[in-house]
């Protein structure tokens, strides 16, 4: 079978038919993946909150690049999660499980300043890492009505994309476009990706693939990069709609976003539901941005000018680590960023944001002697949530 055959399969309907599906997969192998144990990736998100792959194929696909440990990281949701464990008891990965939230910064020093979000200041992005699997249920119970309140706002920018795009005669609607390319009824959340996918899907029906760089240039008034042109310019590509949504989250986001209020945690609700749940909490390093790695921000300041002030703060207000990807920053952010969480004891994690069909779950990076701990800190996290029943 090929990649589109098995992923077809692991995006099956259920959870049960995914992981048997998986079991099918693994027993017609002919040659196991070569393990490549100088990486790892904790931040793998799931069809969950958005991405190509089921919780199940995340698992799958992770193990085929060399992976032999993955962390699972929605937005808002760890409904994914208990399927990513026992996908990983499959397949003999190490899993470990959490998920990415947004904080507000409210009555505190940075309530106005832009810290790792590209639109909205005085939010934060934070990943809850290595929930025990005890605690799984009663996150998903504190995290469901956010996701409620996150789809009143998400109605809000389905109204603001349509008013966007009402020249064009294109448009989406929440029920009909948006929710099928979750898993909302299965406790998944909705994201603004879930919105600018569905508005890509629609752009792509409405001009054709060929015509969607022109579109893009000459109606909406937006200019990928070089890099970005090029992918939108080979119509037959299998990433092709997610190079688009690339773009539609750089560039359209911005136009359509709707600050985000009630869904979000304070600082303080978001420790202590850590503490209460045993997960550790993580600020979430963006760093100004030059060149998006990915293509989906643009050149952008973000917390680097007041980074050791921040990371003060947030530790005295018992924030236990800083999440980072070595792939989105330059060596001296790198270098200082570590010397910082050194300075004032930080856990540190590592992983991909895995959204798209092109990236790969491998961070090269990895392999550099002073990233080592960052893999060593996948497996604590591992041997943590592991149980003595999956030893």
């Amino acid at each position: 079978m090929d990649k589109t055959q098995i992923l077809e399969l692991l995006n099956a309907p259920t959870a049960e038919q995914r992981l048997e599906n998986l079991k099918k997969v693994l027993a017609e192998e002919t040659q196991k993946p070569v393990i490549l144990p100088q990486y790892a990736n904790n931040h793998i998100h799931t069809t969950y909150s958005f991405s190509p792959y089921s919780p199940t194929a995340a698992v799958y696909f992770a193990r085929a690049e060399g992976l032999n440990t993955c962390g699972i990281m929605d937005h808002d949701s760890v409904s994914g999660a208990k399927e990513f464990r026992k996908a990983g008891i499959i397949a003999g990965m190490g899993t470990t499980c959490g998920f990415e939230g947004r904080v507000s910064f409210k009555n505190t020093p940075f309530e106005s300043r832009r810290l790792n979000h590209p639109d909205q200041a005085g939010a934060a992005y934070m990943a809850f890492h290595s929930i025990p699997r005890e605690s799984l249920d009663k996150a998903r119970e504190y995290l469901r009505p956010l996701v409620e309140k996150r789809n009143e706002r998400n109605r809000l920018m389905v109204d603001k994309i349509n008013a966007e795009m009402a020249f064009s005669g294109i448009s989406i609607d929440f029920d009909r476009d948006v929710i099928p390319l979750s898993q909302y009824h299965d406790g998944g959340s909705i994201t603004e990706r879930h919105l600018l996918y569905a508005l890509s899907l629609k752009m792509i029906e409405k001009v054709g693939r060929e015509k969607v760089l022109p579109f893009l240039r000459e109606e909406l008034k937006i200019n990928p990069s070089a890099k970005v042109a090029g992918w939108l310019s080979d119509v037959s590509s299998p990433h092709f709609a997610y190079d688009l949504l690339g773009v539609m989250k750089s560039e359209l986001n911005a136009r359509v976003y709707i600050p985000a209020d009630e869904e979000m945690m304070t600082l303080d609700e978001a420790v202590a539901f850590a503490r209460d749940t045993g997960a550790i909490l993580c600020y979430a390093y963006l760093g100004d941005v030059g060149q998006s790695v990915t293509g989906d921000k643009k050149a952008q300041t973000f917390e680097d000018a007041y980074l050791d002030e921040l990371l003060s703060f947030i530790r005295g207000r018992g924030v236990e680590g800083v999440t980072f990807m070595p792939s989105r920053n330059t060596p001296a952010q790198l270098e200082r960023l570590m010397g910082l969480c050194d300075k004032y004891g930080f856990t540190q994690i590592s992983g991909e944001d895995i959204n798209s069909s092109r990236q790969s779950f491998i961070c090269r990076e990895l392999e550099k002697p002073e990233f080592h701990h960052l893999v060593d800190a996948a497996w604590t996290l591992v041997n943590r949530e592991k149980r003595e029943d999956e030893e």
